[in-house]
């Protein structure tokens, strides 16, 4: 028998993360409750899991600095919760390598949706095997699958891991069109009844903003109205 996917759960509201930890159970994984990122932390980086749920409003330390000190250690995928107005908090969170986020109050659906498909994507390495190691080159800009390096100009960029996923998976695919519905699918590994499209806009924005010369008039990640994104390889003088 396979041994159980595991989740840390991590919210400091205590009946909030016991619902949590009910549904997850019920949904056939196993789970940890921590509350407080300190904690959290300590025993995330101990012990192997396969998804992070993280609250961002937590004592001690906050998911905001639990992101950013776990992702210089492991790539384990993190959802992060958030309250409905907190739109910065859902793009800072991406920025420090959250995987995807959910807004309270969800649907216990969506969030056992969200995290198959994440574990899955993640145990199968979805991307990572459809851009397998090479050096992708587009005229100054160097996408490098061996060390996941990316440079424009001989400038090192920085970017979170969706971000660098997303561009590997439009540039190994380049001058085709997707919709962001697909995009959902094939870079987040989510079926499309609880994908959640705006996530693609925010992760394209700041994408464009680290690799493009002019972020509204890019070069490379163009929008087709009424269609999608696509990588364009042809530029123009």
């Amino acid at each position: 028998m396979d041994e159980k996917k595991k989740v840390l759960i991590v919210e400091d509201e205590k009946m909030i993360s016991e619902i949590l930890y009910v549904n997850v159970t019920k949904a056939g994984l196993a789970a940890v409750c921590k509350y407080d990122g300190k904690s959290a932390l300590e025993e995330a980086l101990a012990t192997s899991y396969d998804l992070i749920l993280l609250d961002l409003m937590l004592p001690i330390l906050d998911g905001f600095e639990f992101c950013r000190r776990f992702r210089q250690e492991k790539d384990t995928p993190i959802i992060i919760l958030t309250a409905r107005e907190e739109e910065n908090d859902k793009i800072l969170g991406l920025e420090l390598g959250a995987d995807d986020y959910l807004t309270k109050p969800f649907s216990i659906p969506e969030l056992i949706s969200r995290i198959k498909a994440n574990i899955r994507r993640y145990s199968n390495e979805i991307v990572q095997n459809r851009i397998s190691g090479e050096i992708m080159r587009f005229g100054d800009l160097v996408i490098n699958n061996d060390n996941y390096e990316v440079t424009r100009g001989g400038r090192k960029i920085e970017l979170s891991k969706k971000q660098y996923e997303l561009l590997a998976f439009l540039a190994k695919n380049h001058d085709r069109v997707y919709s962001r519905e697909e995009l959902m699918e094939q870079v987040w590994g989510y079926d499309l009844v609880f994908g959640d499209t705006r996530t693609v806009d925010v992760t394209v924005t700041r994408l464009r903003k680290q690799i493009e010369t002019n972020a509204a008039k890019p070069d490379f990640i163009q929008t087709k109205r009424g269609m999608g994104y696509v990588f364009v390889t042809e530029q123009k003088e």
